[in-house]
């Protein structure tokens, strides 16, 4: 059993070698897999990045051109090998200890998918006023038009069994990640759960990258694929049939 963080990084400087050491050491039950994708970072991330002395496994990709966070996931989700896939920001705003506790029902067989809530009860429960308004305004509409019930829709902690994320058909380029995919997610037949999590939030000073713009955009992400775009583009045909819903076309 292998666990696969992907890590998309864009103008992370300030502080990506101190992210690496602490995500290099991270200890898993199972062995792990570091999937690093440079989304044509304009500082010296990628420097920092190539030169760091790694203990783990690694991958490390660097696109071309900036094309969004979206699009550097689907890129380290291409070249994951791991059984099971999970999404890692390089920052720490969320606390790379509780990895341990979100993946623990997926290692059990107990769980498909699982995300990390940041609104369920923790220990650390710190959020800035907007961002969280936000977010639980985004997470209650994915929720009404999904079907599927999450507290915490837009977190970054979402790990997949590999089988599952794999034969998903993703376009979003930026942040639309998080409604695509749980969109999608909500129309198979998967066992899903949620993790409390710590969080940290950073500000814009920090490096913190997501505007108002981008929960506009959320929204329409939202519409669309729950509403607009057709079942039978969400999933490729080697999905495992055991996933999708008894008498659903989805393929």
């Amino acid at each position: 059993m292998k666990v696969s963080l992907v890590v998309p990084i864009y103008n992370e400087s300030q502080h990506l070698e101190t992210f690496l050491k602490v995500l290099d050491a991270l200890e898993l039950a199972v062995d792990k897999e570091l999937i690093f994708v440079d989304d044509c970072s304009k500082d010296k991330s990628w420097e920092i990045l190539s030169r760091f002395k790694f203990q783990s496994k690694v991958i490390l990709e660097r696109q071309a051109n900036n094309k969004g966070k979206g699009a550097a996931l689907r890129l380290g989700f291409q070249l994951a090998t791991g059984d099971i896939i999970g999404v890692q920001d390089a920052d720490f705003e969320y606390s790379l200890d509780d990895i341990p506790a979100v993946i623990d029902s997926m290692l059990k067989g107990k769980a498909d998918v699982a995300f990390g809530s940041r609104f369920k009860q923790s220990g650390i429960q710190v959020h800035r006023t907007f961002h969280y308004g936000i977010n639980r305004i985004l997470t209650i509409l994915s929720n009404v038009l999904s079907g599927l019930y999450l507290s915490d829709m837009e977190t970054c902690y979402k790990f997949f069994k590999s089988e599952i994320l794999k034969n998903i058909n993703l376009e979003s380029d930026r942040f639309g990640f998080e409604p695509e995919i749980t969109a999608k997610i909500a129309r198979l037949k998967v066992r899903v759960v949620e993790v409390p999590i710590s969080y940290f939030p950073r500000s814009y000073m920090e490096g913190k990258k997501i505007t108002w713009k981008d929960g506009l955009a959320a929204v329409r992400h939202i519409l669309y694929f729950n509403l607009v775009q057709s079942e039978s583009k969400f999933f490729k045909p080697d999905m495992p049939k055991k996933y999708i819903p008894q008498g659903r076309q989805l393929l």
